[in-house]
């Protein structure tokens, strides 16, 4: 099989082009038979009067190796011509017939999940453990806040069955290195569980939150048919740690709130980026953590139609090129990094708090994304020199300014917001314009500035105007920023050694983005499957 990158066609090319395209680049005569199956298709819209498509195909063709000799020599045609890689998935191990404990794996989020999964396929039948309700109950608590403004600490955007992904663009894509192809596993997975197809092939895939609903709730099927157990309201309280004499620790069970203890041996820990309880019971454990940067800011909203027409010309609106979306840095002259995070098109902001008195927003999209707003946060860097104080130092930092946005919203779980033109002139606002806020239970004109660090608002204030000359009305005035964003990802790092287990804690393996090691459903999913193996290994080596 080989693999043929960089195809370009015209966005309107006729089906037949691309097999006309693929015997040009192997040079096979006109009319020859061409098996292909394209691997991906994205877009190159920097000129945005001729947007074009562009295809990564693998084709099977008898003679490969004849065809790879003759385009050796040609630097046109064969640079990006190449044996495919083999992307198939294979067990690294089975259970033993006669398992002395079972593994536990705490959080049911996209890498607890495909560690569970993983587990279960290989028949070590994993307990999953999670503080939140099945999915679909957890749906009507995070509706109760986003409507009435009703929030239950522990079933919500962050808390339940699919973890913090579930509600958001459900993004499928990451920048991480992944030489097993392990990113395309998960995708195959999710496929199989009622994801469609596309997600496969094209170059920024994305299912959404309704159809991220069925996904999740047929992998539990698969992992519950494999012989693993689901827990559903078990939240763990503590660790049952073993200290040897020599000061060896060993973790030897979990502890629930409701005083029931589990033996287990292996403990993956799935729990996200906003488990700050369990991360302090960790902290009184002496599990080893440290604190790590992260991003705070706001979600802003621009008409989806304006982003649109800057990205794609004339060709917006295309089926095949969707809502655009965009991806903006800006290097402030505080020294601050200020970038967009989240990008969600044709989406909304969500109400996404775990804690009462306190306001958080995220950004979500269903698959259509085909609401009016364009929305992204608009984050800045903060490190551990910003939060000194020790691996809790950043959930304090995050706290703060949670609920300086509480207060500055009406302390009703409505979000202040600010129209773009009065942020960047330093003046509260006192009513919104054209572009009509998404954030569900309302939001409140008014100053921002209050709600984050004078270092921030002045970073963004001066990031916003250099990212309108990348994207022409970017600094609309009607404009609307949302506060405030603080959960871009973990404020600490769960140290961990080369078998994925913790740094001090024998039988402990930290994992996906509350650990520090993901960000995002797709790398969250892939550390699940590394942390899964690892676990196998160590029982059955």
């Amino acid at each position: 099989m080989l693999r043929l990158t960089e195809i370009k066609l015209p966005l309107d090319h006729e089906p037949a082009a691309l097999s006309a395209a693929i015997r040009a680049r192997l040079g096979l005569p006109d009319g020859a038979p061409v098996k292909h199956a394209v691997v991906r298709r994205g877009y190159d819209a920097r000129r945005r009067s001729a947007i074009s498509l562009v295809y990564s195909v693998d084709v099977d063709v008898p003679d490969e190796a004849a065809i790879l000799a003759r385009l050796a020599g040609d630097a046109t045609r064969g640079l990006h011509v190449g044996i495919a890689p083999d992307m198939s998935y294979h067990l690294v191990a089975r259970a033993p017939a006669h398992l002395r404990a079972r593994p536990v794996v705490i959080g049911a989020g996209p890498c607890g999940l495909m560690a569970a999964l993983t587990l279960a396929q290989m028949g070590f039948r994993p307990i999953i453990l999670d503080r939140g309700k099945v999915v679909r109950e957890r749906t009507k608590d995070t509706w109760a806040l986003w409507r009435r403004g009703v929030l239950t600490p522990e079933s919500n955007v962050q808390f339940g069955e699919g973890g913090a992904g579930t509600f958001s663009d459900g993004k499928l894509w990451s920048g991480i290195k992944d030489p097993l192809h392990l990113g395309r596993r998960v995708l195959t997975e999710f496929v199989a569980a009622g994801a469609p197809e596309e997600i496969l092939y094209v170059s920024k895939p994305h299912i959404g939150t309704f159809r991220l609903v069925t996904v999740v709730e047929n992998l539990r099927a698969q992992i519950e048919a494999l012989g693993g157990e689901y827990r559903f309201g078990s939240r763990v309280a503590n660790l049952d740690i073993e200290i040897a004499e020599d000061g060896a620790r060993r973790v030897t069970g979990v502890v629930l709130a409701d005083g029931e203890r589990l033996p287990a041996e292996r403990v993956v820990l799935a729990v996200g980026h906003s488990a700050r309880d369990t991360f302090a019971m960790l902290e009184e454990r002496a599990v080893a953590m440290d604190a790590k940067p992260f991003s705070v800011g706001f979600r802003i909203e621009h008409p989806q139609s304006l982003i649109d027409r800057c990205r794609f010309g004339a060709s917006a609106g295309h089926p095949l090129l969707g809502a655009a979306d965009y991806k903006l840095v800006h290097h402030a002259s505080n020294g601050r990094s200020v970038y967009s995070f989240c990008m969600c098109p044709g989406g909304t902001v969500v109400a996404a708090a775990s804690e009462p008195g306190h306001v958080v927003t995220n950004g979500m999209s269903q698959y259509s994304r085909a609401e009016r707003n364009a929305n992204a946060g608009i984050v800045v860097g903060v490190t551990p020199a910003d939060y000194p104080g020790g691996p809790l130092a950043g959930i304090a930092f995050q706290r703060h300014w949670e609920r300086q946005a509480f207060i500055a919203g009406g302390g009703t779980y409505a979000a202040p917001a600010q129209r773009v033109g009065d942020f960047l002139e330093g003046r509260p606002s006192t009513s919104l314009g054209d572009v009509i806020p998404s954030y569900k239970p309302g939001v409140t004109p008014t100053d921002l500035s209050a709600c984050l660090p004078d270092y921030a608002i002045a970073a963004i204030r001066e990031a916003i105007p250099a990212f309108d000359r990348q994207i022409r009305g970017f600094a609309l005035a009607d404009a609307v920023l949302t506060g405030v964003e603080t959960r871009t990802s973990s404020p600490l790092r769960i140290g961990r050694g080369d078998g994925y287990q913790s740094l001090n804690t024998a039988g402990l393996f930290p994992a996906g983005e509350g650990a520090g090691f993901a960000g995002g459903i797709l790398s969250a999913g892939v550390d699940g499957i590394r942390v899964a193996e690892a676990v196998a290994l160590s029982i059955t080596r």
